[in-house]
Formats: C-alpha cells, sequence, structure tokens
C-alpha cells in the first residue's frame, strides 16, 4: 500500500477497546493505515475489540508505536493534523490530502498540552453546537473526519 495515497488515523494511548475495534473498521473500510501509540489502556487480545472489529482485523493496515515521540520523529510534520477540543478552529478549514495523519488523542484527557501548544497551526476540532456537549464519542469523531477528507480527495 502506498501510504502517499492513503489517509492515517493515529490513536494516541486510546483507552476504550471498542472505539479502537471500531476505528480499525473503519480503517479497513477505507484503506486506511491505522497507527496505535503505546501504551494502550488494554491489550489488543481484549474481547471488545476484537467484537468490534468483528473479522475484519486482517484486512487492516495497523502499525504499533513504542511513544508518541517515536511516531512524530518518523514523519513528516506538514502531514500531521491534530484533532482536539481545545481549539476554536473546525476541521472544515484543514486542507486535508491523501497521505495525511489525522491524529487523535485519548479518551479521558484528549492529546497532550505541550503537543497542542508545539503545533498550534495544526490543531482542528469538530464544531459543537450545544456548549453543553464537550466532544463526540472517539469513534464517531474519526469517522466524520476521515470520511470528509476522503470526499475531498
Amino acid at each position: 500500500m502506498n501510504d502517499k495515497k492513503v489517509f492515517h488515523i493515529v490513536l494516541v494511548e486510546p483507552e476504550i477497546p471498542p472505539n479502537t475495534g471500531s476505528i480499525a473498521r473503519l480503517c479497513g473500510a477505507t484503506n486506511s493505515v491505522l497507527h496505535l501509540i503505546h501504551p494502550l489502556g488494554f491489550s489488543t487480545d481484549d474481547k471488545h475489540l476484537k467484537r468490534a472489529g468483528l473479522d475484519y482485523w486482517k484486512f487492516v493496515d495497523i502499525r504499533h508505536w513504542e511513544s508518541l515521540d517515536e511516531f512524530l520523529g518518523a514523519q513528516e510534520e506538514l502531514r500531521l493534523y491534530f484533532l482536539t477540543t481545545k481549539t476554536n478552529r473546525s476541521y472544515l478549514e484543514a486542507p486535508f490530502r491523501p497521505g495525511d495523519y489525522l491524529v487523535f488523542g485519548k479518551e479521558t484527557k484528549g492529546l497532550p498540552e505541550d503537543l497542542l501548544a508545539r503545533y498550534p497551526d495544526r490543531c482542528f476540532t469538530l464544531p459543537m453546537a450545544n456548549p453543553n456537549i464537550r466532544s463526540l464519542n472517539l469513534a464517531m469523531t474519526a469517522g466524520i473526519v476521515l470520511y470528509d477528507a476522503l470526499r475531498r480527495k
């Protein structure tokens, strides 16, 4: 698979197995690459993770990274886009193109503050019409952003 022709979904220290399983299934359906940044909040043998991905795991290109620093050191900065609730810039403004990495943080804390401070111009959010709703589910957010990126290519 040519990495420049597909999108990459990056999960930084995911904590909830069904979210990761659903995102793996999403990546399989779209021929996107799934990058998992360790430590994970679960075992990759978790039955909930496997059930969410059903029998599609063999069709998903999954890459594991020991740390966020290792992952970042191996990528072109200009291909990275960080999805966070800690910005006002809508993902609709992001110039996504195949080969880009859509980076999502852990469910309970999001992406590290120092990372967001290092790349403020690469941070985007999903706008929420209701100010009482902080965020959407991680798998849902990844699906919305990825399919919009695919629509643009």
